[in-house]
């Protein structure tokens, strides 16, 4: 009995373990298989369940048949922007876009979600379609929020579906069958029941989903740009969007380069014709009139060739030269609290200028006051410190001796000769710095008709200190400055001095 036994628990050991090498031959031959064959062998999975590569192409070479079902041997076309998966070359790309530069500014083209296979090429160079065969609004869009993807009915004409009812989009027969019975089997009938279905064009298709799709997300650009006023113009696609006609799928990389833009909007004189290049010609602003800079897509920073304006890790450090030399363009973001936050001493860094900038301010502040004024006001930062120190005509300590002189002395900022250093020059040179203190009151004591004669003067010498404000034969052309503007001849003569009604 023990032996019986024995040899039965032998048998049953060796029945389990053939049992066990076909399981496992069976899983490694189907792990072997590729990609087609496994396709081959469920005829019920649709051709978009195929595996994409990392370059979003199939990588089983199948393309949508007649059937539904995976065709080996042809590939697959229209999933990425050529046919092998690589990037759009750089003559085919749009104007201004740079090798490496990952496509437009996403804050002004948020990402898109693209859920459709296309090919641009066979539509345009096979077929011979124009682009506004397709995107027919293009022509009369006036707001870059207007969607230009065609619809579905553009489709139905070649492919045979039906998308004329969106909640029953019907795809093209698969039987071949037309409608009066008869079967029609040649190749030609075939390849238009096969782009007829839906999983030929919709990525992840499939038929248990019935009339759903993967929804296709292509959010409206935060800029504004008329279609219909550049095609008024003869500006073709290619100008903003490359050369399409050479690509399959057409990505976010195909939309146009601000660089590309101001070829025309920053084209010299005549040749820009009415493309303003103002910031606010394209971009958004808000109420304050200042661009909007802050998108939920990101935020809108200038690039680097701009004016070296890029907003890199030493944009702190490098910020005071790009904004010392054009002020007004940071002025199209950012407003004088926005830099008065940092640089009214109260926050940290106060570098705006050196440490010895009290001893040497004098200096730029008579070569170019307007960019002084364009943080401090002359009556109430200039003056009241002036005053304070008694560098003025008035103040607390204006009376006292020499002390705190502004001018250079008496013998040569007023008393002739006329040298380098008489305010006549100084006025001459720059006016703007004489009336951020004087009022036209103080010119007038002097240069008032009562003082008139002297040096320079147009008219018979009186008895005056050589104050004539007028050059000498002023008054052979007395009375055409007369015509043009009254109000500086008043500020001196009264309407009955017989001097000005000489020049009437």
């Amino acid at each position: 009995m023990t032996a019986t036994r024995s040899a039965q628990h032998a048998r049953l050991e060796s029945l389990w373990l053939l049992l066990l090498g076909c399981l496992l031959a069976s899983c490694l031959a189907l792990c072997g298989r590729s990609p087609a064959a496994r396709a081959q062998s469920s005829p019920a999975a649709p051709a978009a369940s195929a595996e994409l590569g990392d370059a979003g192409v199939l990588t089983s070479e199948a393309v949508v048949s007649a059937g539904g079902g995976p065709d080996p041997g042809r590939v697959t076309h229209g999933l990425s922007a050529t046919a092998d998966g690589a990037a759009a070359a750089e003559r085919d790309r749009p104007p201004g876009a740079s090798p490496n530069d990952n496509g437009p500014s996403p804050a002004i083209f948020p990402n898109q979600e693209l859920t459709i296979r296309f090919n641009h090429q066979r539509h345009v160079k096979d077929l011979k379609l124009t682009c506004t065969t397709c995107h027919d609004r293009a022509k009369t869009s006036r707001s870059s929020a207007d969607s230009l993807l065609p619809k579905g009915t553009r489709c139905d004409a070649c492919h045979g579906s039906d998308h004329r009812n969106p909640l029953q989009v019907r795809a093209a027969p698969t039987d071949a069958t037309d409608s009066a019975g008869s079967t029609n089997s040649t190749s030609s009938t075939k390849s238009t029941s096969a782009m007829g279905q839906c999983a030929y064009c919709h990525l992840g298709y499939s038929r248990s989903a019935g009339n759903r799709v993967a929804p296709l997300s292509v959010p409206k650009p935060n800029l504004r740009f008329d279609h219909a006023l550049h095609a008024s113009r003869n500006i073709g696609c290619a100008q903003c969007h490359g050369a399409v006609e050479n690509l399959e799928l057409a990505t976010r990389d195909q939309l146009p380069r601000m660089r590309g833009c101001l070829n025309c909007h920053q084209a010299p004189g005549p040749a820009a014709g009415r493309a303003r290049s103002e910031c606010r010609t394209c971009h958004l602003t808000d109420p304050s009139g200042l661009i909007q800079a802050d998108f939920a897509s990101g935020p809108l920073l200038p690039p680097s060739w701009l004016h070296d304006a890029g907003h890199g890790p030493d944009w702190l450090e490098r910020h005071k030269a790009v904004a010392g030399n054009d002020t007004r363009f940071c002025a199209n973001c950012h407003s004088e609290r926005y830099c008065a936050d940092c640089h009214d001493g109260r926050v940290r860094p106060r570098r705006v200028h050196p440490n010895d900038w009290l001893s040497m301010h004098s200096v730029p502040a008579r070569t170019n006051q307007q960019k002084c004024a364009s943080c401090h006001r002359d009556q109430s930062f200039c003056l009241t410190c002036h005053q304070r120190l008694g560098i003025a005509m008035s103040g607390p300590f204006a009376n006292m001796a020499e002390r705190g002189r502004f001018h250079p002395p008496k013998s040569e900022w007023t008393d002739g000769p006329r040298t380098a250093r008489h305010h006549a020059w100084e006025a001459e040179r720059n006016i703007s710095a004489c009336v951020s203190c004087h009022v036209e009151r103080d010119c007038a004591i002097c240069h008032a008709t009562a003082a008139m004669g002297g040096r320079g003067s147009g008219f018979p010498a009186g008895q005056g200190q050589g104050t004539n404000p007028h050059p000498i034969g002023f008054r052979s052309r007395c009375a055409s400055a007369l015509r043009q503007n009254a109000r500086p001849c008043l500020v001196c003569h009264t309407p009955d001095d017989p001097n000005l009604l000489d020049c009437r």
